[in-house]
């Protein structure tokens, strides 16, 4: 009986050159993929099985895509990527922080829209180029065609600090 066979180990700096370094400032809004979807190579299913879902925490299943963004420029002390996941009704870009040696520092959603019953959740991100990462957020209802509520809208700070972690700012 032949033994399935084992898919090759990647090495780590072969997956961060699927996301090219882009200048900051840079801002990821809801169609941001598409640019990025067309001027980036596709993550090969095996580069997503041994990098990304480790960390996602969620299977991937039919519905779901991954579409490498960017990495953030001159982090010396560590690796920061950007990928965009689409799943059923979520889409959201997470910044993902790795030690030179390609293990996980930290984790973070940053953006996206996410669909939950009528109501349609939308994230934007700016990242300035001295790391500071502020996101704004609105909510509307699915039926409607007013936009956004100014009053149900939310904003964040996060940054990016030299040791790789992403904090809140309050």
């Amino acid at each position: 009986m032949d033994k399935p066979k084992r898919q090759p180990r990647l090495s780590f700096p072969s997956f961060l050159d699927k996301f090219p370094e882009v200048p900051l400032p840079v801002t990821l809004a809801e169609e941001a993929h598409h640019a990025f979807s067309q001027k980036n190579d596709p993550l090969p299913t095996v580069m997503i099985e041994q990098f990304i879902l480790p960390i996602e925490g969620q299977p991937m299943d039919d519905y779901t895509e991954f579409v490498p963004c960017m990495r953030i420029p001159e982090t010396h002390d560590f690796h920061a990527i950007i990928y965009w996941r689409a799943m059923l009704m979520s889409y959201q870009y997470s910044l993902v922080t790795f030690n030179k040696k390609g293990e996980l520092i930290d984790k973070r959603v940053i953006a996206g829209t996410i669909s939950q019953g009528g109501t349609l959740t939308t994230s934007v991100a700016t990242i300035e180029d001295d790391w500071k990462i502020y996101i704004v957020s609105g909510q509307s209802q699915a039926n409607q065609n007013k936009g956004f509520d100014p009053a149900k809208s939310t904003a964040n700070h996060l940054e990016l600090l030299p040791e790789g972690q992403i904090t809140e700012h309050i």
